[in-house]
């Protein structure tokens, strides 16, 4: 899938062919727990069904509303927040899911990259023509080859991210089946995205400008096999769209603005997904009692539920109140089975208390959640800072080498891991690993260095 805007479809210069997809670094990545979680349960089946195994797999959320997924090197699916905000319901999305894990499964991505590198070469031959043409003299002629040979290449690039989708609508078409999915919402989705493109105004007439077919085809191209398969008639999984709904609420509470997740979700609705909404419209809003409100109703509703637990207590932790926190938190923590980011939240407000006492069940709580999820900076920070409290220099010295690796600061990691290396017993766990990042992150440093020569 790929972003639908006027810019994307017919702003096309020659640059566009190296600049395909966005870098997944240069986006901003949401990390929540029940979405996560969601995410992994809803794609596990069809990543076996893709011949590929799920732990080996990512689901990740970018914070962006457009409506779009992609992958961008490894077993790595980015789903943009605005697809789960504009589906209608889960089985859309694991539509959207299986069409991306097509393109892991059939190496799109190393393909794409060597198609764009054949068609950069084509632009970059125009290019030294054309511009020894109009120092010949012949400006006007040397403009045209340039322009010429740049609708050559982008062209030629277009076709074939255009073959590159339509097999992956029939990849992921054949994952839904095998995984036992119903297809009516990834038809339905392809709607979604026709009734876009009848907005831009994009019909067949224009595919030549399109890097994937044009939607109506899409979904012809689909609509006879889906039909077909035993599954089609099987209803989608009703926890999960009962799930999907909950995190559905959740993110419009987080990223719409206030008042419009206020407007969707009005106080006079009951419903829990309201509750969900409001409780972070309300926190971002500045009213922290209406925002607690919400919080009792949800747990009013289900006293044991781990994810209502932690927004009470991140609610309470931001507001100022990490000692009110601490019992929501801890509940949720320990109803999640020590989910890393639920638990990074605790160990935080463990620390907030600035309460000796409460340091070393913070370091135990941080130390554990690193190990289980070793990507999250924010939990790299908090280690950190635990450590550097409790006049553990050297391993603060290596949390901040661990989150500067992590956010691309080589520099910093070096420096850090060797400080962190000069303090820590040799050959234990943790000066290997401050030897490791050092060498890595060293390595990065004379890469940078020889690149500006």
């Amino acid at each position: 899938m790929t972003r639908l805007s006027a810019k994307r479809l017919f702003g096309f210069v020659a640059a566009a062919v190296l600049l395909a997809v966005q870098p997944a670094h240069a986006q901003s990545i949401l990390r929540d727990a029940e979405t996560e979680q969601l995410l992994n349960d809803m794609s596990a089946p069809l990543i076996t069904a893709a011949g590929l195994r799920p732990r080996d797999v990512q689901i990740v959320l970018v914070n962006d509303d457009s409506i779009n997924a992609f992958v961008a090197g490894g077993q790595v699916v980015f789903v943009h927040s605005g697809t789960l905000q504009a589906a209608t319901s889960a089985n859309e999305v694991q539509g959207v899911i299986a069409h991306e894990l097509g393109h892991i499964a059939g190496g799109h991505v190393p393909l794409g990259g060597a198609a764009g590198k054949e068609a950069t070469g084509i632009t970059l031959v125009s290019l030294l023509v054309g511009v020894a043409t109009m120092l010949a003299g012949g400006g006007a002629a040397g403009a045209g080859v340039m322009a010429a040979g740049q609708q050559a290449a982008m062209g030629k690039y277009l076709a074939f991210s255009r073959a590159q989708e339509a097999s992956t609508d029939a990849a992921g078409a054949k994952y839904l089946a095998t995984a036992g999915i119903t297809g009516k919402g990834y038809l339905s989705f392809f709607k979604k995205m026709q009734q876009l493109e009848y907005r831009y105004g994009i019909t067949r007439k224009v595919e030549f400008l399109l890097d994937h077919p044009v939607s109506s085809e899409r979904i012809a191209n689909l609509t006879e096999a889906m039909e077909t398969d035993k599954a089609w008639n099987k209803p989608s999984d009703p926890a999960i769209e009962e799930r999907f709904k909950r995190v559905q609420a959740k993110l419009d509470g987080y990223l719409l603005p206030p008042a419009q997740a206020l407007q969707k979700y009005p106080e006079g609705d009951d419903s829990i997904y309201a509750h969900y909404a409001r409780a972070y419209a309300w926190h971002r809003s500045g009213y922290p009692a209406k925002a607690d409100a919400e919080g009792a109703a949800l747990l009013r509703a289900k006293p044991d539920d781990p994810y209502f637990q932690e927004i009470v207590g991140q609610i309470l932790l931001e507001a100022g109140k990490p000692k009110a926190a601490l019992a929501p938190l801890k509940a949720a923590t320990e109803g999640s089975r020590s989910n890393p980011l639920i638990a990074t939240t605790y160990g935080h407000a463990l620390i907030a208390t600035e309460d000796p006492a409460n340091y070393p069940v913070a370091r135990q709580i941080l130390r554990v959640a690193v190990a289980r999820d070793d990507r999250n900076p924010f939990a790299w920070q908090q280690l950190g800072t635990i450590y550097e409290l409790t006049g553990d220099d050297a391993r603060a010295a290596l949390a901040t080498a661990e989150r500067a690796s992590m956010t691309g600061d080589a520099r910093t990691a070096v420096s850090r891991a060797r400080y962190a290396m000069a303090g820590i017993p040799k050959n234990t766990p943790d000066w290997i690993r401050a030897q490791d990042i050092a060498m890595t992150a060293q390595d990065t440093v004379d890469t940078e260095k020889k690149k500006k020569k």
